[in-house]
């Protein structure tokens, strides 16, 4: 049985618990988003050992799995809440046009023309909300 590597550890741990910090921040119970180092600090890791690890393990640096991860949860909100997209940036701690540029930049469209295609039915029928596993 082959054990996981230290740096595959460290990663699947960062992914996880972005997964639940950002839970905590849409459900009001965290303010605000940590910073990547704050994150370290939490796995017991540098900064830098954990963006190396990271960027090894991934091909990526952590700010990349952070931002999709917030669009996947960007999605999913505007998928399947009633909430307006403002508010849908407040649970997200964005101001609302920050939230929109973000979003563009992401996905190539605002968040009001994802959710039309999602009405209008002309998106997959299955959208990948959660792009990462663990």
């Amino acid at each position: 049985m082959k054990t996981e590597s230290r740096g595959a550890q460290i990663t699947n741990q960062y992914l996880l618990l972005l997964d639940m910090h950002i839970e905590d921040v849409v459900q009001g119970r965290k303010i605000e988003f940590m910073e990547i180092n704050m994150i370290a600090r939490e796995l017991a890791v540098s900064h830098k050992h954990l963006s190396y690890t990271v960027q090894k393990e991934k091909g990526n640096h952590p700010g990349y799995f952070y931002n999709q991860k917030i669009i996947a949860k960007a999605k999913e909100l505007l998928v399947s809440s009633p909430l307006s997209i403002s508010k849908i940036a407040f649970l997200l701690t964005y101001d609302p046009s920050n939230f929109t540029k973000f979003f563009k930049k992401y996905t190539g469209e605002t968040p009001g023309r994802f959710r039309k295609k999602i009405k209008k039915g002309t998106l997959p029928s299955k959208v990948p909300l959660k792009i990462f596993s663990i």
